[in-house]
Formats: C-alpha cells, sequence, structure tokens
C-alpha cells in the first residue's frame, strides 16, 4: 500500500538486488510485477537507466537498448537482462532467483 502512494503505473525503482546488484521494480495497476529486471548492460556491465520517453532501457556507455521487458533491440549487447522473481511478504517486497527459463527467449536463463 505504501509503494502505491507514491508509484503510478508503469514507474521503474531502481534497488538493491539479491547479491547487491541493481535491480529495476515495475509498478503495474495496484500493485508491482512478479518479476523485477537487472539494470546491468549484458555488454559491458554499465548500468542501464529507464528512458520513459522512449520506454526502453538505454545504455550510456555503448548505445544498447532493451524493451520494457528487458529484451534487446539494439545492440552491441549480446542477452537481455537478468531477471529476479519478486514477491510482497509482511509488506517487504523480496527478490529471490530465477532459476526457470527465461520467458522473453524460451532459454535456459544465462545468469543462473
Amino acid at each position: 500500500a505504501t509503494w502505491m502512494k507514491t508509484h503510478r503505473e508503469g514507474d521503474r525503482e531502481l534497488v538493491q538486488g539479491l547479491k547487491g546488484e541493481p535491480f529495476y521494480l515495475i509498478t503495474k495497476g495496484d500493485t508491482i510485477k512478479d518479476f523485477a529486471i537487472g539494470a546491468v548492460c549484458t555488454h559491458l556491465g554499465c548500468v542501464v537507466p529507464w528512458n520513459k520517453a522512449v520506454n526502453r532501457y538505454c545504455c550510456p556507455c555503448h548505445g544498447s537498448q532493451y524493451d520494457e521487458n528487458g529484451t534487446v533491440v539494439r545492440g552491441p549487447a549480446p542477452l537481455p537482462l537478468s531477471l529476479a522473481h519478486v514477491a510482497t511478504t509482511d509488506g517487504k517486497m523480496l527478490l529471490s532467483p530465477w532459476p526457470e527459463t527465461d520467458f522473453r527467449t524460451g532459454l535456459k536463463p544465462w545468469w543462473s
């Protein structure tokens, strides 16, 4: 409930992830999506900011771009952004590993 007081549909918030790495939580309706998107470019490891104007994650280092789900739409990045599960427990958002098939590619996750 507190999250929704300060976030709107489609908002992305950079948070500290599983091992300290950055992930984006994504607001959907009156809650958050059940997955988080890793914020580290798969080209050379730069943090990729969300660019709301173009609805993409855009790497400032070498120009890679990812769609709203973290799939590469422009290189040189070779792979999609990583994923993590998101669950809400006792009002806290918890990230956990994503070992299952990547729903975007149908392949085993490269980050596992």
